[in-house]
């Protein structure tokens, strides 16, 4: 049974940490080959399991070090319809992967939000990952609302008759398919989050502003979405995307950057990792949140890891860096 699904502590205010860059992590820093970039492969055998939970226990005590809470993303970004057969997932075993990968983040909360446990502010929400039908960074092939609908259903009822909280979409591309994943959240009563992603201008790469899509989703699913985030994008290339003012900057919860301030293209061709200045990007978010003081879901994406995330939750919480050791 979830804990959190009928009342997000996320939105009742206080920091909230999410994890990093898991799929760059496994690929670049611990020598996984991930077929697709799709990290719920792992879940198949034990070691790829121990992997999967040593990464989140990470997080989880970042979020005990600095007094946060923290939402669990499941390992669950292409484990959708098009991703799962094209890595030989049937429908059932797909279905299969997803419910596991909800068991194990829920093992992860259970060792570190257990009652009386000492030194956890907050709590910890599990959150079912959904990516999009398509790339990820281009909006080629689109889908209606209803057609969106109706292909991310499966995934969302199967997170719906699980521990999660709610679901979350990340790296969407362009305002048809959120849309059709809000009203897919809705008709299975599951709280949703919808992360967009950016170019280095700003913009969607549909093209839309980001002030066009949340409104226009948001227009179009009556408010549904408990909030919005920004994902895969370095914090410099959201900023030209605040300068269109409007209540829908009020609606913009939470950020997962890159920690490369490469665009999408150049990420796509990298052979190695780019993973920036982990103290610079905590700086860099500190400067987002004087102008969206309603961030407070964050975390990384592409390139990050928890030096990354310790950063950014040192900046925002006001604590000092730990001390350097000979």
């Amino acid at each position: 049974m979830s804990r959190y699904r009928k009342r997000l502590p996320q939105l009742g205010g206080g920091l909230f940490l999410a994890d990093a860059g898991l799929e760059t992590m496994l690929t670049f820093q611990q020598g996984f080959t991930l077929p697709s970039f799709a990290s719920f492969v792992l879940l198949r055998e034990q070691p790829g399991q121990a992997a999967l939970f040593a990464y989140f226990e990470r997080f989880a005590r970042l979020a005990q070090e600095n007094g946060t809470g923290l939402v669990l993303e499941t390992p669950t970004w292409r484990a959708n319809p098009d991703w799962g057969r094209a890595l030989g997932y049937t429908e059932l075993a797909l279905a299969e992967a997803n419910r596991a990968a909800v068991a194990l983040v829920a093992k992860v909360r259970a060792a570190w939000d257990a009652p009386g446990r000492p030194g956890v502010a907050l709590p910890i929400v599990i959150s079912g990952n959904i990516g999009p039908r398509g790339d990820g960074y281009r909006a080629d092939h689109r889908m209606g609302a209803a057609t969106a609908r109706d292909y991310h259903l499966a995934q969302i009822a199967t997170f719906a008759a699980t521990e999660a909280d709610m679901v979350s979409a990340f790296t969407i591309t362009y305002p048809d398919e959120a849309i059709g994943i809000v009203d897919a959240a809705a008709a299975c009563d599951m709280p949703v989050a919808i992360s967009f992603t950016l170019e280095t201008d700003g913009r969607l790469p549909s093209g839309d502003t980001l002030a066009e899509a949340i409104t226009r989703t948001d227009l179009e699913t009556g408010g549904y979405a408990a909030y919005y985030m920004v994902n895969c994008v370095h914090p410099t290339h959201l900023e030209p995307a605040l300068l269109e003012p409007g209540p829908w900057r009020e609606r913009l919860h939470g950020l997962r950057a890159n920690a490369s301030r490469r665009s999408h293209a150049e990420l796509d061709d990298a052979t190695e990792l780019d993973d920036g200045d982990p103290e610079e990007l905590g700086d860099e978010y500190l400067a987002l949140h004087t102008v969206l003081p309603q961030m407070n879901v964050v975390g990384g994406c592409c390139g990050t890891d928890e030096r990354h995330v310790g950063a950014i939750a040192r900046c925002l919480t006001g604590r000092a860096a730990p001390a350097a050791t000979a």
